[in-house]
């Protein structure tokens, strides 16, 4: 008799453990989805549209916060869906806001007549300049932006697809500001390709990855403020 009920307090104590662990894993995945929706938010960095400021594989970590209670600001980064296809989440920085007017002349951003101060990492890849016949990226004509909208461009201004090309953007589609890089990962032109049709070239790619890990980093980069 003992034995039996020595049993079933060892199954009830094992259904009780078993439990307690599913409820804490379900409250800390409901906790980690409430704070990725409404407080922070990792992301990462596809292309090269805001060099020098920001590199192709950084990964940064944003806060949701301060874009609902306040509009952005000239000079701010901002993180938003890209408004031809939602799906998609660009980088950019803030250059004039509802109300102001911003025009482009042989790659010098004005807005409301004043040369904008460009930051620090800024830069032109392209020496030669564009007519605004040919493209808004060197020459473009007065746009005053509307009210709740705002003009963004890339830092890397030769290679920014940004509101030079498909206007003013609308508050509606900002998600956050980027606070610090937490990891940075090179580009290594030499990386083996995966390819879902050959398994073999996941465990190829992971060796390799594994083994150039400590070059690949770029340590200088993780902890680094965005501004």
């Amino acid at each position: 008799m003992n034995s039996k009920l020595k049993t079933r307090k060892k199954k009830k104590k094992e259904k009780s453990r078993a439990r307690e662990w599913t409820e804490n894993l379900i409250w800390a995945i409901a906790i980690a989805l409430i704070l990725r929706a409404f407080v922070v938010q990792a992301y990462r960095i596809p292309s090269s549209s805001m060099e020098d400021t920001l590199l192709a594989g950084d990964f940064l970590l944003a806060e949701k916060i301060t874009y609902r209670f306040r509009d952005p600001h000239q000079r701010e980064i901002i993180i938003f869906e890209y408004p031809l296809n939602p799906s998609k989440d660009f980088v950019k920085r803030c250059i004039a806001t509802g109300g102001q007017t911003v025009y482009i002349k042989d790659k010098v951003v004005f807005v409301d007549g004043k040369p904008f101060d460009d930051p620090p990492y800024v830069k032109y890849t392209d020496p030669h300049i564009l007519i605004s016949e040919l493209s808004p990226r060197d020459n473009m004509s007065p746009k005053k932006i509307p009210p709740g909208k705002f003009f963004v461009m890339g830092d890397n201004r030769d290679n920014s697809y940004d509101s030079r090309f498909w206007g003013p953007l609308d508050k509606k589609y900002i998600k956050g500001s980027p606070m610090f890089i937490y990891f940075s990962w090179a580009e290594d032109p030499s990386a083996p390709k995966v390819s879902l049709s050959n398994p073999i070239s996941w465990v190829t790619s992971f060796f390799y990855n594994l083994v150039h890990f400590p070059w690949r980093v770029r340590w200088t980069r993780i902890g680094r403020i965005i501004h």
